[in-house]
């Protein structure tokens, strides 16, 4: 059940730039100049370190040690981590000091065998192939204190990127660190500053081309996409939707996505599940491969792989997510009355429980944590609902796991198999006391309530000026209640979507007629009939094909 949140109610006499002037005003926007900030982000590029949370001071003496191993063409490792942001992060930060005469080689971890982050088994590999005497890591190492020891004891220098929370314990080696950027931001930045140093006459056009890999990466890894992230995004897009890097195009074409058209949600959705899906299921170093190559056939090869494996990813994870679902109703049935779940199975795989709990979430809205169960020791995931902090509740129970990290709406840990029941017993518990009532209706922020002809196309293109949307600035979603259905039917597989036809008459007794389209509302079709009066909650859409475009509405809820 969402629980319709709306902000402001408005009558057909307001205008668009009245309209405009609320959901700028609803995103905290009231004075002028944040207003035109924010319509018209800065450049990237003329942004400084301090103005995106990193400490001057540490990041020169970053920069310094990096530019010191490049001129003594010394063996340097960019250690990465193996989702889309760390991915796109340490193909910045290769490809630029490949560029400046760098020996630098590139390296993934084994999600498996070495899991997330820095480890003794990986610098041990990383020291045998390639004898590195700087190891600069990209998306993780802010919490690795032990392992940058370790590192130094084999004579290995390090350099930390990340922007991830701080330990209290922080390694003893050069740092560049904010947690106002993703990982693929902090290493572009990096970069730009090498590149300024090296006054390189190609700089601006380079410093775009890797924008493009920024923007995906910060979409990606979700992170709120407003100020330094947001003009990351915009003008990485633009970036995007020019590029001649094949390894991207590749990838378009496999997705069947077009390159004039691209947005935040191709990234979401066509884009980063490819580059996640060799991680999750074999090695995501194929996915760095393919953004840096340069080689047409090699490009298609590696994007036909990419694709191939997300098809695969897609499968198990609808497979492992009805099982999961099932579980769900053998433990607790059709109702179920605990305030979170927790499902254990030994058929799961590491590289999916995060999107399986995810899935268990979307079907239950109620905090979830999927377990791929072994015989001594069980991986698990875990995601939440807004208002309940996972990976603190998680962490009240610390002393029943083998390790845990993440975020207050996802997480992970590791965990003996035979304290499964225990914790479980525990986070119950735990959960009855500080999940209230309230928090388990799934809230639906609403931007404005409206008549149905202020929906116009003319509002469509001024929204335009709010993208990239994502976390931290969604679309602007509209509420125009008693709209009369003129007809309904299913559309999709297995009938899942609805094709809609709706009306509602203007103060001047006018009808204005839109169409509008249900994503993965087809349960509702027997409810819905000619003539019948429903309140819709929306967002304003172009439909575009075959040459031919007409304004639609993305219906996001329904309330018969």
């Amino acid at each position: 059940m969402k629980t319709w949140s709306i902000q402001k109610t408005i009558g057909d006499k307001e205008t668009i730039e009245d309209i405009i002037s609320t959901l700028l005003a609803n995103r905290g926007l009231l004075k002028k100049k944040d207003q035109e900030l924010f319509l018209h982000p800065k450049d990237p590029k003329t942004c400084k370190p301090i103005d995106v949370g990193i400490d001057p001071t540490l990041f020169k003496k970053a920069v310094k040690r990096i530019e010191e191993a490049i001129e003594k063409k010394e063996s340097i490792v960019v250690y990465t981590d193996y989702d889309a942001d760390g991915i796109t992060a340490g193909a910045i930060m290769w490809e630029a000091l490949h560029g400046l005469g760098a020996n630098i080689m590139p390296y993934v971890p084994h999600r498996v065998e070495e899991g997330y982050g820095l480890s003794e088994k990986g610098i041990d590999a990383v020291e045998k192939e390639f004898h590195p005497t700087l190891i600069i890591t990209v998306d993780h190492g802010i919490s690795a204190a032990s392992q940058v020891a370790y590192a130094k004891s084999l004579g290995i220098d390090v350099v930390v990127t990340d922007h991830h929370l701080k330990p209290d314990v922080l390694p003893d080696c050069p740092i560049v660190h904010t947690t106002d950027l993703c990982g693929a931001g902090v290493s572009w930045f990096v970069v730009k500053e090498l590149f300024n140093n090296q006054q390189r006459r190609t700089k601006d056009e380079e410093l775009t081309d890797l924008l493009s890999l920024a923007a995906i990466g910060t979409i990606a890894d979700m992170v709120p996409l407003v100020g330094a992230n947001r003009s990351i995004a915009k003008f990485g897009l633009e970036a995007l939707c020019t590029t001649k890097r094949v390894g991207l195009l590749a990838i378009l074409k496999d997705a069947g996505a077009s390159q004039d058209q691209i947005s935040s949600y191709v990234v979401s959705h066509m884009i980063t599940p490819r580059l996640n899906a060799l991680g999750r299921l074999e090695h995501a170093l194929v996915a760095l491969r393919l953004l840096c190559t340069k080689n047409n056939v090699r490009a298609e090869e590696l994007a036909t792989k990419l694709g191939l494996t997300n098809k695969e990813r897609q499968k198990m994870t609808l497979d492992s997510s009805n099982h999961a679902k099932n579980e769900v109703i053998k433990i607790h049935g059709k109702i179920v009355s605990k305030k979170i779940l927790l499902i254990a199975h030994e058929s799961y795989n590491q590289g999916i429980i995060g999107l399986v709990a995810g899935k268990l979430v979307e079907e239950y809205y109620l905090p979830s944590i999927v377990l791929s169960k072994g015989e001594e020791l069980s991986k698990a995931s875990a995601r939440s609902i807004q208002g309940f902090n996972i990976v603190e509740a998680i962490r009240s129970f610390q002393e029943l796991l083998v390790d845990v990290g993440g975020h207050p709406l996802a997480a992970g840990f590791t965990i003996e198999t035979k304290n499964i029941p225990l914790l479980q017993e525990k986070l119950e518990a735990y959960a009855e006391m500080h999940i209230t009532e309230a928090m388990l209706h799934k809230p639906l922020m609403i931007d404005v309530e409206m008549p149905l002809s202020s929906a116009t196309e003319k509002l469509w293109e001024n929204i335009r000026g709010f993208e990239p949307f994502g976390l931290g600035n969604y679309e602007p979603v509209f509420v125009t209640r008693e709209v009369s259905i003129v007809e309904v039917r299913q559309i999709g597989a297995d009938g899942k979507h609805l094709k809609l036809k709706i009306q509602q008459r203007t103060r001047n007794q006018e009808l204005r007629t839109i169409d509008a389209v249900a994503f993965s509302m087809g349960n509702l079709y027997n409810s819905l009939k000619p003539d019948q009066q429903i309140a819709i909650a929306y967002t304003i859409d172009m439909n575009e094909w075959n040459g031919r475009r007409n304004l639609q509405l993305k219906i996001r809820d329904i309330l018969l």
